[in-house]
């Protein structure tokens, strides 16, 4: 089984971008982009109610990642290193298989700027030469075509299509599949 030796997470940095733990003053930014209904169209997620309620999903992801279960960073440009404008990572992890489910969510006055390419990148290159998984994946709702625009330019592979395979909203959802391999293995 794939371990790491982790006791905080990394900060990344890129060209613009600097990706850093989750703190609670995360809280109101993450309340603002889990509400945004741009944001949220292709994102089958329950909304939090509250900004005490982003507290909480902070709270969980903090201590996921002690448990070995993600590694979930804050998107932050340089320039402007006080406000998070998204966040981006592995929400979930196999580690009994070197495997990780990848996600990303950005704030909408921030996209077609190459921000989550660039976030991705950084996170992508650290999962598979610092963590060692051998895979990742991504599940996207099949009608966000910038998501998969996006999985694609990373060099990820569709895998699969899963008719009505995740229920929210009182309705049954279709499940797109990308996966990636790590170049080394």
């Amino acid at each position: 089984m794939l371990t790491w030796n982790l006791t905080s997470l990394p900060v990344l940095e890129t060209q613009r971008l600097v990706l850093r733990e989750h703190n609670l003053t995360d809280a109101v930014m993450l309340y603002g982009l889990r509400t945004n209904e741009e944001l949220m169209r292709y994102i089958d997620r329950p909304r939090p109610k509250s900004v005490e309620e982003a507290e909480t999903v902070i709270q969980s992801m903090l201590d996921k990642f002690k448990t070995g279960q993600n590694l979930v960073w804050a998107i932050v440009r340089k320039d402007q290193p006080a406000e998070m404008i998204g966040n981006a990572g592995y929400w979930r992890t196999d580690l009994a298989n070197h495997r990780a489910e990848a996600g990303y969510a950005l704030h909408p006055e921030h996209w077609r700027k190459g921000i989550i390419y660039e976030a991705m990148t950084a996170i992508i290159d650290f999962g598979f030469k610092q963590v060692k998984f051998h895979s990742v994946c991504a599940n996207i709702n099949p009608a966000n075509n910038a998501s998969r625009q996006l999985l694609l330019k990373l060099g990820f592979i569709k895998e699969a299509y899963f008719r009505q395979d995740y229920y929210f909203d009182g309705q049954f959802l279709d499940s797109e599949i990308y996966g990636l391999l790590n170049p080394d293995h």
